[in-house]
């Protein structure tokens, strides 16, 4: 999704996650379930080995942009997806809200 030289975010579906990598090397991921039409994200996590690299903002712009492509909702349980959120309006239109059903089902769901 990025170009070679910097950081490059992939999406490991068979791991449920998108994941961020540096120089060849893993340096985050994100988290999520699919809930229907939903994306939802419950987690996010850089290496403390590349933390402050602002990378954990790049992970999560794209990967909701591809939830924007493949046509799903994001649901931002995960707090730092919810934070990056209110500050990046541009995905309102495509962002649900966090309901006690949600959280719910993810438990059910993460077992």
């Amino acid at each position: 999704m990025t170009s070679s030289t910097g950081p490059v975010v992939e999406l490991a579906e068979h791991r449920h996650r998108y994941e961020i990598a540096v120089g060849g090397r893993l340096a985050g991921f994100t988290e999520f379930r699919d809930r229907d039409a939903q994306r939802v994200f419950f987690h996010t996590e850089i290496d403390e080995a590349f933390a402050g690299q602002g990378l954990a903002s790049v992970l999560v712009r794209q990967a909701l942009d591809d939830v924007r492509t493949s046509g799903k909702r994001i649901v931002p349980v995960c707090p730092y997806v919810a934070k990056f959120l209110q500050k990046h309006d541009e995905f309102a239109d495509i962002t649900d809200p966090v309901t006690p059903e949600i959280r719910h089902w993810l438990r059910t769901e993460l077992g």
